[in-house]
């Protein structure tokens, strides 16, 4: 029976990295939608949700000690059903008075699930797979980890939008939770029956639980000594700036009412525009920055891929202050913006790897992901009051101003990094 699941990994790979993906789209993008059409300002909503990365932020710190407690199997199905109760908490939820509390709390459960979710498959994905199989499929899990973006950012704000017609905001939001709710248990239930018990996916790890807390305590402080430290955290949390910035705010402007110098959209319209273009976009970007990189080096991309992740902000600005209705101009403007930051993050991603080479490279590696995170979770929390206090359009201008903390960044990461390949 196990040989058996282990020789059809198509019934399990696609669907486990959709899972991955489809939580995460949930908890930073559509409860972005979800509470501006509950009614909260800008300020409010990118406060609120800036914190659902905290669990992204702090992966790094709990990951090595899942292995004392279950297996990677164990967590893979435990954080599904778990996702499913989540979903379904939400959903019950928002016909109540309190439901802005329930639902921040249904949320973080939902991305402390999630993080740990991404966890377990991942390190799944190694046991269950050979290394045959495993670059084999490296392709299929990244591709249906995108499917689950296109679902999350545009297929679930464009159900609603369709439930929307037939009955009021709150009974429809409530009908596109349950389903998530449904979806991932029965997701859970598949994946149990479906999915091999690897012999070498065991409940307990080579150290004991004090041995693995001095191992991690000694890796941790070792990535703090690694040369130009704080030069590398630095760019880390700065070469996205200007996205981190525009990230929540772009979905809520492309909402928001044209009376408050939003561009209305409905939305269906948005969920097409925003899951549909907006995610070719930044595939399509980063497709041809991996394929750029991999063959000139990052010292010789690192210019043209900064330029690449500011400067099409500027389309934003275009869409603030003329804020056209005709589709096309619209959906233009997202997928230049969205092709820029998918090209650009390619050097992102590559400094990353390049940084963390040496002794204790995964570790590293996955301390830099939490920089990661916390590169996007602080510019979101004051960029609702930002945007509140100088309005869409000049909003964006402050956007392109942020601009300039790359250039500089990567001036210094050029002359710092004189290794760079």
């Amino acid at each position: 029976m196990e040989a058996n699941k282990k020789d059809k990994p198509w019934a399990w790979v696609p669907s486990l990295y959709f899972a991955e993906g489809l939580p995460y789209a949930v908890v930073t993008l559509v409860s972005l939608v979800f509470y501006q059409q509950m009614g909260l300002s800008d300020a409010k909503i990118t406060f609120y949700t800036s914190w659902f990365y905290l669990p992204w932020v702090i992966k790094p710190l709990w990951s090595p000690f899942l292995d004392l407690i279950k297996t990677k199997r164990w967590w893979v199905l435990s954080m599904e059903m778990l996702l499913g109760a989540a979903f379904a908490g939400v959903a019950f939820t928002i016909n109540t008075s309190f439901w802005l509390q329930a639902s921040i709390c249904f949320f973080w459960l939902l991305a402390f699930s999630s993080a740990t979710h991404d966890i377990a498959v991942d390190g799944f994905y190694m046991l269950g797979l050979d290394s045959k199989g495993q670059a084999f499929f490296v392709g299929i899990r990244s591709t249906f980890y995108r499917i689950s973006m296109i679902v999350g950012k545009g297929g679930l704000v464009a159900l609603a939008g369709i439930l929307q017609e037939v009955m009021n905001i709150k009974p429809a939001w409530a009908l596109v939770f349950y389903a998530l709710s449904g979806l991932f248990i029965g997701l859970g239930l598949y994946h149990k029956a479906i999915m091999p018990t690897p012999n070498s996916d065991t409940n307990h790890c080579a150290l004991s639980a004090n041995e693995l807390m001095t191992e991690f305590v000694g890796t941790f402080t070792s990535f703090f000594r690694k040369k130009e430290i704080w030069i590398a955290i630095a760019f880390l949390l700065l070469f996205r700036l200007p996205e981190a910035l525009l990230n929540p705010i772009a979905p809520l402007f492309l909402r928001a009412e044209a009376a408050k110098g939003g561009l209305a959209l409905s939305l269906e319209t948005f969920g097409a525009i925003n899951g549909i273009v907006g995610v070719a976009g930044l595939l399509l970007g980063g497709i041809l920055g991996g394929w750029a990189i991999s063959r000139d080096g990052l010292k010789r991309w690192l210019w043209p891929m900064t330029i690449a992740i500011t400067l099409p902000n500027i389309a934003y600005v275009y869409l603030g202050f003329i804020r056209p209705e005709n589709f096309i101009l619209i959906s233009t403007a997202i997928f230049i913006e969205n092709f820029g930051y998918g090209f650009g993050f390619s050097a992102y991603m590559l400094f990353m790897l390049h940084f963390s080479e040496g002794e204790h490279k995964t570790s590293h590696y996955s301390l830099c992901t939490g920089f990661m995170a916390l590169s996007m979770m602080l510019p979101s929390q004051i960029s609702g009051v930002l945007a509140d206090t100088l309005g869409y359009d000049w909003f964006f201008v402050l956007v392109m101003i942020a601009c300039l903390f790359p250039f500089l960044i990567a001036k210094v990461i050029k002359i710092k990094f004189s290794d760079l390949e």
